[in-house]
């Protein structure tokens, strides 16, 4: 978890690769892993299915298709940390549950 010390010595969240958040948006939120991260914005990763065999090209590590959702720094302070991965490449298998559906990433 990264934070770091905004103006009036408050403490901000500053998202890294492979932590899970919430981002509250008012009336509804987005959550899953930041996928990618910018010093502009962060994609969260919030659906992640297998992409059939005949899609995926030999010697690839794509193996999955993904929802992302762009999040811009301005709304970083939106976000709520709640854990963290080793990475989405780590020999063991990363789960996780979102509204009542088990996911896996592998």
């Amino acid at each position: 978890m990264n934070y770091s010390y905004h103006m009036q010595s408050q403490l901000v969240y500053t998202p890294q690769v492979n932590d899970y958040v919430i981002w509250n948006k008012g009336n509804h939120s987005v959550e899953g892993w930041v996928y990618f991260k910018d010093k502009e914005y962060i994609t969260i990763e919030t659906k992640v299915w297998p992409k059939p065999v005949e899609d995926q090209p030999i010697g690839t590590f794509h193996r999955n298709e993904r929802v992302l959702v762009i999040c811009y720094v301005q709304f970083w302070n939106d976000l709520q940390y709640i854990q963290s991965r080793s990475s989405i490449d780590s020999p063991e298998e990363e789960y996780y549950v979102k509204q009542d559906v088990l996911y896996m990433c592998k």
